[in-house]
């Protein structure tokens, strides 16, 4: 037997399945972590407390901007893979929601008869 709770995610998901998968509601799922470990990764290596990364830095000027684009990188992989695994795991248990609605419905027919 369904909760309540199944129930209502079953009407849900129904819905945003049918819906076309919009590029601004899959980033706001993905986009903060992403961003989160890129600035605390920057941080840490301008702080300068790696003191061999900072003689480095100092040297190679143009790694500045391989790094940005290695964060970039980072962000946009963590946005992309994080939303297709929410839309994953929602569309899994929309199927064994209705995989298990289908027994329920099944015994009850079996013992109507």
């Amino acid at each position: 037997m369904l909760t309540q709770e199944d129930e209502n995610f079953l009407q849900y998901w129904s819905n945003q399945r049918q819906r076309k998968k919009q590029f601004l509601s899959k980033t706001s799922i993905g986009l903060p972590l992403g961003v989160f470990i890129v600035l605390a990764t920057m941080v840490s290596i301008l702080a300068g407390w790696y003191q061999r990364a900072d003689m480095i830095l100092h040297e190679y000027s143009s790694l500045i901007i391989i790094i940005i684009i290695a964060g970039l990188a980072i962000v946009t992989f963590i946005t992309i893979f994080s939303a297709q695994h929410k839309w994953d795991q929602n569309e899994l248990h929309y199927n064994e929601l209705l995989k298990k609605k289908q027994q329920d419905i099944d015994v009850q027919q079996s013992g109507k008869n």
